[in-house]
């Protein structure tokens, strides 16, 4: 396998010329999901959506979730969640598509904490078969839902 950067893969080349890391030190090395593991190919390996506040998506998403985030100039941020990645870019925000789930220990803290954080809970805690779980619309009104089991 060979290391590759994200200017050497296409679109990926193209994200990383326009959003650059504020520092100026050139896109990170990375290898796509099919050259670390082809066990992932087809699964989830990078979500983004558009935001209309950078500022407020990181200050929510670090209170709630305790994320870590690098910025590419002053329209993009990507974050990490210690397990997947994914990004904002600046722009109209877009709720609705995909519902992503979120995997929490104790279900009732994560609730008050993203209540805490700005969140507007839009279904409280329910169970269904294999766990329970809650909706939740961050500050731009993307609906998230977080489970445990």
């Amino acid at each position: 396998m060979t290391l590759t950067t994200r200017r050497q893969l296409g679109l990926f080349g193209l994200t990383a010329a326009l959003f650059a890391p504020a520092d100026g030190s050139g896109a990170a090395p990375f290898k796509p999901a099919q050259e670390v593991m082809p066990a992932n190919d087809g699964r989830i390996d990078y979500i983004e959506m558009t935001v209309s506040d950078l500022t407020r998506a990181k200050a929510f998403f670090t209170a709630a979730f305790g994320w870590k985030f690098t910025d590419y100039g002053p329209d993009y941020t990507s974050f990490e969640d210690g397990r997947i990645a994914g990004g904002f870019a600046r722009g109209p925000a877009k709720p609705g598509g995909a519902l992503i789930v979120l995997k929490a220990r104790d279900l009732e803290l994560a609730l008050e904490t993203v209540r805490q954080a700005g969140g507007r809970i839009v279904k409280p805690i329910f169970s269904f078969p294999g766990g329970r779980r809650f909706h939740f619309a961050d500050p731009e009104g993307y609906e998230w839902a977080v489970w445990t089991n």
